[in-house]
């Protein structure tokens, strides 16, 4: 374990708390501890970490289909499979390839009026793609940022398994709950789900 690595305890429900690996050495926490317990528990100094979650969706829809309509043409695609959340997607700054800054317009009425991602990697043959939230029309008063990467590996069944983990950077000195987490990540599962209910009513679509 070398300094300056990080630590990933795995928790329950796909849950990982993902801490330094100093303060792992110097805390060593109770690995059966569920949650995020060990974390709201830790010193101030232990605080200033980075909380992970990772998520699966298991479908009967290709890879290749899943990312093109995922990630590739999603700013097309997600605007009309869902326009009572999302009114536009748009590139503020290049094209979809990794360093582009796209913006993401909700529909009127939610917490959110918008929201930036950069690309920072697209991998259209191992079917990856990492992007970073950069900013928000509102402050986030715990969040430093958060960092995602989404990749679709093929299952035996000739479908995919979506996976997604999200890291999220938190402030020093804050405590980051687990619902404060829970409903943006039950949001971006059902819009994967709208998204498989699209690919599968037309079967020919990215195919």
């Amino acid at each position: 374990m070398s300094p300056g690595g990080f630590v990933n305890i795995n928790l329950r429900n796909f849950h990982r708390l993902c801490i330094p690996s100093e303060l792992f050495e110097h805390y060593n926490p109770f690995l059966s501890t569920s949650r995020l317990t060990f974390l709201l528990s830790l010193p101030q100094e232990a605080k200033m970490a980075v909380t992970c979650f990772t998520q699966e969706l298991t479908t009967s829809i290709a890879p290749s289909r899943m990312f093109k309509a995922l990630v590739l043409d999603s700013h097309n695609l997600i605007p009309k499979v869902a326009p009572q959340g999302i009114k536009s997607i748009e590139f503020v700054q290049g094209d979809g390839s990794a360093g582009s800054i796209k913006q993401t317009n909700f529909a009127d009425g939610g917490h959110l009026k918008w929201l930036k991602h950069r690309i920072d990697a697209v991998d259209a043959e191992k079917l990856v793609c990492k992007y970073t939230l950069i900013e928000t029309d509102i402050a986030f008063d715990k969040i430093e940022s958060v960092v995602y990467e989404v990749k679709f590996e093929a299952s035996s069944d000739g479908g995919c398994v979506c996976k997604m983990n999200s890291e999220y950077h938190v402030k020093a000195g804050v405590e980051l709950k687990e619902e404060e987490v829970k409903q943006g990540k039950d949001k971006a599962m059902g819009l994967y789900k709208v998204v498989e209910d699209y690919l599968l009513a037309n079967p020919e679509a990215y195919a």
